[in-house]
């Protein structure tokens, strides 16, 4: 058993390498876990796609602004390449829908799409099918590579004393109500405070320690290339997304039991046509979501796959027959669409950091927040802004 630090961090996503790089910036002791050597889970496959126009409310339009101002200047403040870059976002509207009413559901956001005609969206994007689209729906839009953008985060974090441990935590020691560190495999890891960024696998291990938090997660299934010659310009996504609506449909109050209950599909899969081209050519087509309450459920690859690039070859022809593998990641999110973030229920010294499915975006300045936050020592203030994302705003 090594000597005890301020922090752990469980697991090593998008998530962890920013909590753990702004804790050990502040000047703790930081301990780093995460179960595999290599990236894996919604961190290795999200499309990284950052949304700072789409704040809806006083919280998330405020933490957006402190994404738009973080993003472009993270590169130099890390050291190394997040890839960032603004492209534009081209939203499709399907033939038999309204666009004026789709425009208008995008009204309260703080950066509201343009609406474009379907002339104007192939100017945009021209690998687009004309007869597939109405018009679109189009702004600015963030993106970074994931991968690289961890990779930026965990070097930096190691050149400030940081220490990364590869290996799988099964359990939380417990002590009077108190957490006092984790079991890991054959170890045990002392530490003052443990902070949990497991994504999707959060809620079964603060189970597993007799806590419950209201965080869900849906199967996420998507198609990646190999570096191939046809060049993407935007970022391509439906204007009228499924995904959400899948989220808060099972999220409900009266199916929360389910959810500790493998074997279930809530509400029936859904997919979101869409396609990114990252920096070093490759695509990420997708994407199909699922309600299913087992993290380990089997799912028809093939039946999946076909399904993807029957929809994707309707609205992007190019990318139909394009060579590429299937891969399936778990993506965490909670009732209300708000990451959870700080002290979990009565025991002390176990804190959330998940649940940034919608969006992306704001992973940065939340990290620096809760740091800073975490540097006064005897709480007798609090960050307004991260109350509102207590893991306990449902209870």
């Amino acid at each position: 058993m090594m000597k005890s630090v301020d922090w752990i961090v469980v697991g090593a996503g998008i998530t962890g390498a920013a909590i753990a790089y702004e804790l050990v910036r502040q000047g703790f002791s930081v301990l780093r876990l995460e179960q595999y050597a290599t990236l894996q889970g919604s961190s290795r496959y999200g499309y990284g796609g950052i949304a700072y126009w789409a704040g809806t409310t006083a919280l998330t339009r405020q933490l957006c602004a402190e994404a738009r101002a973080m993003h472009p200047i993270l590169s130099d403040e890390l050291g190394e390449s997040t890839q960032f870059r603004e492209i534009d976002l081209v939203l499709t509207i399907a033939p038999e829908t309204d666009p004026l009413a789709i425009a208008q559901s995008y009204a309260a956001v703080a950066v509201p799409p343009q609406l474009v005609s379907v002339e104007e969206a192939c100017d945009l994007e021209p690998l687009l099918n004309p007869a597939a689209i109405a018009g679109a729906l189009t702004v600015k839009h963030g993106h970074l590579h994931l991968g690289e953008t961890i990779n930026a985060y965990t070097q930096a974090f190691t050149r400030l004393g940081g220490q990364v441990h590869i290996g799988q935590v099964t359990g939380l020691l417990q002590q009077s109500g108190k957490v006092t560190g984790v079991t890991c495999e054959n170890e045990s890891f002392l530490g003052a405070n443990v902070v949990v960024c497991a994504g999707a696998m959060s809620r079964e291990l603060l189970k597993s320690a007799g806590i419950s938090i209201q965080q869900y997660f849906t199967h996420a299934e998507l198609i990646e290339t190999p570096t191939v010659d046809i060049k993407l310009r935007s970022l391509i996504m439906p204007a009228h997304t499924q995904r959400f609506k899948l989220e808060a449909t099972s999220s409900t109050v009266e199916l929360d039991p389910l959810w500790d209950e493998p074997g279930h599909e809530l509400i029936p899969p859904i997919l979101d046509a869409g396609a990114i081209q990252l920096m070093d050519g490759t695509l990420r087509i997708g994407q199909v979501s699922r309600s299913l309450t087992d993290p380990n459920a089997a799912i028809d690859a093939p039946a999946s796959e076909q399904a993807m690039r029957t929809q994707i070859g309707e609205i992007l022809p190019a990318l139909k027959d394009l060579p590429g593998t299937w891969h399936h990641c778990l993506i965490a999110f909670s009732r209300d669409s708000l990451p959870l973030v700080g002290s979990v229920a009565d025991v002390e010294n176990v804190h959330l950091f998940s649940g940034f499915s919608n969006p992306l975006a704001i992973v940065p300045p939340v990290a620096r927040r809760f740091a800073q936050a975490a540097t006064d020592a005897i709480a007798t203030t609090k960050d307004p802004l991260l109350v509102q994302l207590s893991p306990n705003r449902f209870t």
